[in-house]
């Protein structure tokens, strides 16, 4: 009896150690779902999403959203109150212009922003056509240009993430490279067009306003003929209406 139960545990150590012997050895050997094999669903090294198993890295791009700013027209206007306010958008008119703060504003360009203006007054039912020398109305014109944010510097269009593991089973290298075809943005430059309408007989401010855009300086969407067309638009709509001149007797 002795005899038979020491075979029996003989023979079932035996069983446990070849059992345990060969889950050592499947555990060891490389293949899906290994920890060190690098098939999908790994352990160690976190399979396709991670870098160190050639896994995309993540890394922060150029935010190339459009700027909030680009392309908003903004207006203020405002109208004296009298008598000779009533004579706003009759009779004629004579219209100068003035370069104001920048370098960009050269004759050329500021006789795009007349023909704008004069086109607005036309529709406004004046006459610009006939020469005011007594009385009528002098409408001037001042075009400043000042930089938002400037332009964005060149940067190399490619950039690499390195990462690196190691373990006591091992180490692994992984290197991404971003590349950004992207052109830097050129300065934001906001463009604003004043406007006086004076009475040429007593120099009295009739009527005044401003308009503002915000565009990308060499943008072939935004040459000056349209950033002119869009301004002029703007500050004559609805013209002569505009807020009472702040203080001014009702």
């Amino acid at each position: 009896m002795h005899t038979l139960k020491a075979a029996i545990l003989a023979s079932g150590m035996a069983l446990t150690l070849a059992t345990l012997g060969a889950a050592s050895s499947v555990q060891a050997q490389p293949g899906w779902g290994s920890r060190w094999g690098g098939g999908y669903g790994s352990g160690w090294g976190g399979g396709w999403n991670d870098p160190l198993m050639g896994g995309p890295v993540s890394s922060p791009y150029r935010n190339n959203s459009k700027d909030p700013r680009e392309g908003r027209v903004e207006v203020s206007r405002f109208v004296a109150q009298g008598p000779e306010a009533s004579e706003l958008g009759h009779g004629a008119v004579v219209v100068t212009s003035e370069s104001g703060d920048g370098p960009w504003i050269a004759g050329p360009e500021r006789a795009r922003y007349e023909a704008a203006i004069i086109d607005a007054l036309v529709g406004a039912g004046y006459d610009t056509q006939a020469k005011a020398d007594n009385g009528g109305q002098d409408v001037e014109l001042k075009i400043t240009r000042q930089v938002l944010t400037p332009a964005e510097e060149k940067r190399s269009p490619v950039s690499g993430t390195a990462a690196m593991g190691v373990s006591n089973r091992g180490s692994a290298y992984g290197l991404a490279v971003n590349v950004d075809l992207s052109k830097p943005r050129s300065a934001l430059i906001n463009t604003r067009l004043d406007t006086r309408i004076v009475d040429k007989a007593s120099g009295k401010v009739l009527w005044e306003g401003y308009a503002t855009i915000a565009t990308r300086e060499g943008d072939n969407n935004w040459p000056d003929d349209r950033i002119a067309g869009k301004l002029a638009s703007a500050l004559f709509d609805g013209f002569p209406k505009a807020d009472p001149v702040p203080g001014a007797a009702g």
